[in-house]
Protein backbone atom coordinates (compact mmCIF):
# COMPACT_ATOMS: atom_id res chain seq x y z
CA UNK A 1 0.00 0.00 0.00
CA UNK A 2 1.08 3.64 -0.98
CA UNK A 3 3.02 5.88 2.43
CA UNK A 4 2.74 8.97 2.94
CA UNK A 5 5.88 10.30 1.22
CA UNK A 6 4.36 12.67 -1.07
CA UNK A 7 2.69 16.04 0.89
CA UNK A 8 0.00 15.43 -1.34
CA UNK A 9 -0.89 12.10 0.41
CA UNK A 10 -1.28 14.28 3.68
CA UNK A 11 -2.12 17.33 3.12
CA UNK A 12 -5.13 16.55 0.65
CA UNK A 13 -7.18 14.03 3.06
CA UNK A 14 -5.78 16.38 6.11
CA UNK A 15 -7.84 19.58 4.67
CA UNK A 16 -10.85 17.60 2.81
CA UNK A 17 -12.06 16.20 6.66
CA UNK A 18 -11.55 19.63 8.12
CA UNK A 19 -14.04 20.75 5.78
CA UNK A 20 -16.14 18.32 5.67
CA UNK A 21 -16.46 19.01 9.69
CA UNK A 22 -17.79 22.26 8.83
CA UNK A 23 -20.93 23.99 8.08
CA UNK A 24 -20.71 27.31 6.55
CA UNK A 25 -22.78 28.67 9.73
CA UNK A 26 -20.14 27.64 11.74
CA UNK A 27 -18.27 30.57 10.23
CA UNK A 28 -21.01 32.64 10.04
CA UNK A 29 -21.30 32.26 5.97
CA UNK A 30 -24.68 32.13 4.72
CA UNK A 31 -25.60 28.69 3.01
CA UNK A 32 -26.46 29.97 -0.43
CA UNK A 33 -29.88 29.00 -2.75
CA UNK A 34 -28.20 26.22 -4.02
CA UNK A 35 -28.05 23.12 -2.71
CA UNK A 36 -24.66 21.64 -1.66
CA UNK A 37 -23.32 18.21 -3.78
CA UNK A 38 -20.84 17.66 -0.36
CA UNK A 39 -21.33 18.10 3.47
CA UNK A 40 -19.05 20.62 4.27
CA UNK A 41 -17.35 23.74 3.20
CA UNK A 42 -16.88 24.44 -0.62
CA UNK A 43 -13.06 25.47 -1.09
CA UNK A 44 -14.21 28.92 -2.38
CA UNK A 45 -15.66 29.80 1.78
CA UNK A 46 -12.36 28.37 3.05
CA UNK A 47 -10.38 31.11 0.72
CA UNK A 48 -13.07 33.98 1.50
CA UNK A 49 -12.58 33.12 5.34
CA UNK A 50 -8.59 32.81 5.22
CA UNK A 51 -8.47 36.19 3.04
CA UNK A 52 -6.92 34.29 0.20
CA UNK A 53 -7.75 33.29 -3.14
CA UNK A 54 -9.56 30.17 -4.35
CA UNK A 55 -6.74 29.37 -6.71
CA UNK A 56 -4.11 29.51 -3.94
CA UNK A 57 -6.14 27.71 -1.78
CA UNK A 58 -7.11 25.17 -4.00
CA UNK A 59 -2.94 24.33 -4.66
CA UNK A 60 -2.45 24.03 -0.57
CA UNK A 61 -5.08 21.67 -0.61
CA UNK A 62 -4.05 19.68 -3.15
CA UNK A 63 0.14 19.66 -2.39
CA UNK A 64 1.24 22.07 -5.03
CA UNK A 65 2.05 24.95 -3.02
CA UNK A 66 5.17 25.69 -1.91
CA UNK A 67 6.69 28.11 0.43
CA UNK A 68 3.64 28.78 2.65
CA UNK A 69 4.40 31.50 4.72
CA UNK A 70 3.42 31.29 8.39
CA UNK A 71 0.64 34.06 8.36
CA UNK A 72 -1.04 31.94 5.21
CA UNK A 73 -1.26 28.26 7.32
CA UNK A 74 -2.35 30.49 10.72
CA UNK A 75 -5.21 32.07 8.42
CA UNK A 76 -6.28 28.56 6.76
CA UNK A 77 -6.41 27.18 10.41
CA UNK A 78 -7.94 30.06 11.61
CA UNK A 79 -10.75 29.25 8.95
CA UNK A 80 -10.64 25.69 9.75
CA UNK A 81 -10.98 25.95 13.18
CA UNK A 82 -8.37 23.56 13.92
CA UNK A 83 -7.20 23.04 17.16
CA UNK A 84 -3.68 23.55 18.10
CA UNK A 85 -2.83 20.00 17.95
CA UNK A 86 -3.69 19.97 14.56
CA UNK A 87 -2.90 23.20 13.38
CA UNK A 88 0.57 22.02 13.75
CA UNK A 89 -0.01 19.09 12.29
CA UNK A 90 -0.71 21.55 9.67
CA UNK A 91 3.04 23.45 9.69
CA UNK A 92 4.49 19.66 10.08
CA UNK A 93 2.99 17.84 6.86
CA UNK A 94 3.26 21.55 4.84
CA UNK A 95 7.26 21.92 5.46
CA UNK A 96 9.97 21.17 3.23
CA UNK A 97 10.44 17.69 3.23
CA UNK A 98 14.06 16.49 3.74
CA UNK A 99 14.94 13.47 0.80
CA UNK A 100 18.26 12.11 0.38
CA UNK A 101 20.19 11.95 -3.18
CA UNK A 102 17.68 9.03 -4.41
CA UNK A 103 14.61 11.06 -3.34
CA UNK A 104 13.79 8.50 -0.56
CA UNK A 105 12.81 9.21 3.09
CA UNK A 106 15.63 9.46 5.09
CA UNK A 107 15.96 6.26 7.56
CA UNK A 108 18.09 5.41 10.47
CA UNK A 109 17.91 3.11 13.31
CA UNK A 110 15.66 3.17 16.11
CA UNK A 111 17.22 6.14 18.70
CA UNK A 112 19.01 4.98 21.38
CA UNK A 113 18.22 5.81 24.86
CA UNK A 114 20.99 7.78 27.25
CA UNK A 115 22.12 5.77 30.23
CA UNK A 116 20.75 8.49 32.22
CA UNK A 117 17.46 7.93 31.20
CA UNK A 118 17.51 3.96 31.60
CA UNK A 119 18.83 4.46 35.58
CA UNK A 120 15.96 7.21 35.55
CA UNK A 121 13.58 3.94 34.46
CA UNK A 122 15.11 1.88 36.89
CA UNK A 123 14.56 4.00 39.47
CA UNK A 124 11.48 4.23 39.03
CA UNK A 125 11.35 0.31 39.00
CA UNK A 126 9.42 -0.07 43.06
CA UNK A 127 6.38 2.12 42.15
CA UNK A 128 5.84 3.72 38.96
CA UNK A 129 5.71 1.96 35.62
CA UNK A 130 7.52 4.34 32.64
CA UNK A 131 8.86 3.70 29.12
CA UNK A 132 10.36 5.92 26.77
CA UNK A 133 8.67 5.96 22.98
CA UNK A 134 10.45 6.83 20.26
CA UNK A 135 9.40 8.65 16.85
CA UNK A 136 6.41 6.65 15.11
CA UNK A 137 5.33 5.41 18.63
CA UNK A 138 8.32 2.72 18.85
CA UNK A 139 9.26 1.53 22.66
CA UNK A 140 12.28 1.99 23.16
CA UNK A 141 13.19 1.46 26.87
CA UNK A 142 11.40 0.41 30.21
CA UNK A 143 11.62 -0.54 33.42
CA UNK A 144 10.14 -3.56 34.71
CA UNK A 145 7.38 -2.53 36.38
CA UNK A 146 6.14 -1.48 33.08
CA UNK A 147 6.86 -4.43 31.33
CA UNK A 148 4.29 -6.25 33.94
CA UNK A 149 1.63 -3.83 33.19
CA UNK A 150 0.16 -4.35 29.54
CA UNK A 151 2.09 -6.34 27.15
CA UNK A 152 5.53 -8.73 28.64
CA UNK A 153 7.99 -6.35 26.79
CA UNK A 154 10.90 -8.54 27.51
CA UNK A 155 9.70 -10.97 25.62
CA UNK A 156 8.64 -9.03 22.31
CA UNK A 157 10.61 -9.13 19.22
CA UNK A 158 12.10 -5.67 18.43
CA UNK A 159 9.72 -5.16 15.42
CA UNK A 160 6.57 -5.73 17.85
CA UNK A 161 7.69 -2.83 20.49
CA UNK A 162 5.55 -0.69 19.05
CA UNK A 163 2.72 1.08 20.62
CA UNK A 164 0.32 1.16 17.90
CA UNK A 165 1.27 -2.15 16.50
CA UNK A 166 0.37 -4.04 20.11
CA UNK A 167 -3.23 -1.88 20.51
CA UNK A 168 -4.38 -2.79 16.50
CA UNK A 169 -2.08 -6.29 16.31
CA UNK A 170 -1.55 -8.38 19.74
CA UNK A 171 -4.13 -10.88 19.98
CA UNK A 172 -4.39 -9.82 23.91
CA UNK A 173 -4.88 -5.76 23.68
CA UNK A 174 -8.46 -6.26 23.56
CA UNK A 175 -8.37 -8.34 26.75
CA UNK A 176 -5.79 -5.71 28.39
CA UNK A 177 -7.73 -2.53 27.14
CA UNK A 178 -11.81 -2.99 28.25
CA UNK A 179 -11.92 0.18 26.53
CA UNK A 180 -10.44 -0.65 23.41
CA UNK A 181 -11.97 1.39 20.92
CA UNK A 182 -11.23 4.55 23.06
CA UNK A 183 -7.51 3.32 22.98
CA UNK A 184 -7.59 2.80 19.50
CA UNK A 185 -8.95 6.13 18.33
CA UNK A 186 -6.16 8.02 20.98
CA UNK A 187 -3.47 5.85 19.44
CA UNK A 188 -3.78 6.52 15.68
CA UNK A 189 -5.09 10.47 16.63
CA UNK A 190 -1.52 10.40 18.68
CA UNK A 191 0.48 8.33 15.44
CA UNK A 192 -0.54 10.91 12.86
CA UNK A 193 0.22 13.66 15.20
CA UNK A 194 4.00 11.97 15.62
CA UNK A 195 3.83 11.33 11.69
CA UNK A 196 3.42 15.20 11.15
CA UNK A 197 7.03 15.68 13.60
CA UNK A 198 8.52 12.85 11.59
CA UNK A 199 7.31 13.30 8.07
CA UNK A 200 11.22 12.21 6.69
CA UNK A 201 11.46 8.92 8.28
CA UNK A 202 10.89 6.08 6.65
CA UNK A 203 10.35 3.84 9.91
CA UNK A 204 7.26 6.35 10.67
CA UNK A 205 5.86 5.68 6.96
CA UNK A 206 6.57 1.65 7.20
CA UNK A 207 5.08 1.48 11.01
CA UNK A 208 2.07 3.55 9.16
CA UNK A 209 1.94 1.14 6.19
CA UNK A 210 2.17 -1.98 7.69
CA UNK A 211 -0.66 -1.20 9.99
CA UNK A 212 -2.90 -0.43 7.12
CA UNK A 213 -2.37 -3.37 5.33
CA UNK A 214 -2.81 -5.63 8.34
CA UNK A 215 -5.59 -3.99 10.52
CA UNK A 216 -9.34 -3.06 8.40
CA UNK A 217 -9.85 -1.23 12.43
CA UNK A 218 -6.64 0.54 11.36
CA UNK A 219 -7.62 2.03 7.95
CA UNK A 220 -10.72 2.99 9.32
CA UNK A 221 -9.57 4.92 12.02
CA UNK A 222 -6.70 6.66 10.04
CA UNK A 223 -9.46 7.86 7.32
CA UNK A 224 -11.05 9.88 9.86
CA UNK A 225 -7.88 12.19 9.89
CA UNK A 226 -7.88 12.88 13.55
CA UNK A 227 -4.80 14.59 15.43
CA UNK A 228 -4.09 14.67 18.87
CA UNK A 229 -0.86 15.18 20.98
CA UNK A 230 -2.15 14.20 24.20
CA UNK A 231 0.53 14.72 26.66
CA UNK A 232 -1.72 13.51 29.74
CA UNK A 233 -4.93 11.82 30.58
CA UNK A 234 -6.34 8.13 31.84
CA UNK A 235 -6.28 4.80 30.80
CA UNK A 236 -8.13 1.69 32.02
CA UNK A 237 -5.96 -1.68 32.10
CA UNK A 238 -6.93 -4.66 32.59
CA UNK A 239 -4.11 -6.44 34.35
CA UNK A 240 -3.92 -10.05 34.34
CA UNK A 241 -2.08 -10.56 37.55
CA UNK A 242 -3.97 -7.43 39.60
CA UNK A 243 -7.12 -6.79 37.78
CA UNK A 244 -8.62 -3.65 36.40
CA UNK A 245 -6.64 -0.37 37.03
CA UNK A 246 -7.48 3.11 35.80
CA UNK A 247 -3.90 5.00 35.38
CA UNK A 248 -3.34 8.26 34.82
CA UNK A 249 -0.41 8.70 32.27
CA UNK A 250 1.93 11.93 31.73
CA UNK A 251 4.15 12.34 28.73
CA UNK A 252 7.33 14.14 28.89
CA UNK A 253 9.48 15.49 26.10
CA UNK A 254 13.13 14.92 26.52
CA UNK A 255 14.84 18.17 25.66
CA UNK A 256 17.77 16.95 24.79
CA UNK A 257 16.82 13.53 22.81
CA UNK A 258 14.39 14.78 20.26
CA UNK A 259 12.00 12.64 19.30
CA UNK A 260 11.80 10.89 22.67
CA UNK A 261 9.28 11.00 25.45
CA UNK A 262 9.44 9.23 29.30
CA UNK A 263 5.87 7.77 29.93
CA UNK A 264 4.99 7.21 33.23
CA UNK A 265 1.57 5.90 35.21
CA UNK A 266 0.84 6.78 38.40
CA UNK A 267 -2.53 6.72 40.66
CA UNK A 268 -3.82 8.71 43.41
CA UNK A 269 -2.99 7.51 46.94
CA UNK A 270 -5.08 5.48 48.51
CA UNK A 271 -6.74 4.49 45.62
CA UNK A 272 -7.69 0.73 44.53
CA UNK A 273 -5.53 1.15 41.65
CA UNK A 274 -2.53 2.82 43.68
CA UNK A 275 -3.01 -0.73 46.03
CA UNK A 276 -3.01 -3.06 42.75
CA UNK A 277 -0.10 -1.10 41.11
CA UNK A 278 1.58 -1.70 44.86
CA UNK A 279 0.73 -5.32 44.79
CA UNK A 280 2.53 -5.48 41.11
CA UNK A 281 5.40 -4.02 42.41
CA UNK A 282 5.89 -6.72 45.04
CA UNK A 283 5.19 -9.75 42.83
CA UNK A 284 8.04 -7.60 40.20
CA UNK A 285 10.40 -7.22 43.24
CA UNK A 286 10.43 -10.59 44.42
CA UNK A 287 10.95 -12.10 40.94
CA UNK A 288 7.48 -13.83 40.93
CA UNK A 289 6.63 -15.03 37.38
Amino acid sequence: MAGMGHAADEITPFLKARRAALAAADLGLPEGIARRRVRGLRREEVAQVAGISVDYYTRIEQGRAHAISDSVLDAVARALRLTPAEHTYLRNITAPRRRAANGECIAGPRPEVRPQIRELLDAMDDTVPAFVSGPGMDILAWNRLAARLTFDLDALDEAELNTAHLVFLHPDARALYPEWRNMAELTVATLRSDAGQHTGQARVQRIICDLRDSSEEFRRLWADQTVLDPNLGTKAVRNPEVGDLLLTFESFPLPTDPGQRLCTYTAPKRSVTEQRLRTLAGRVGAGVA
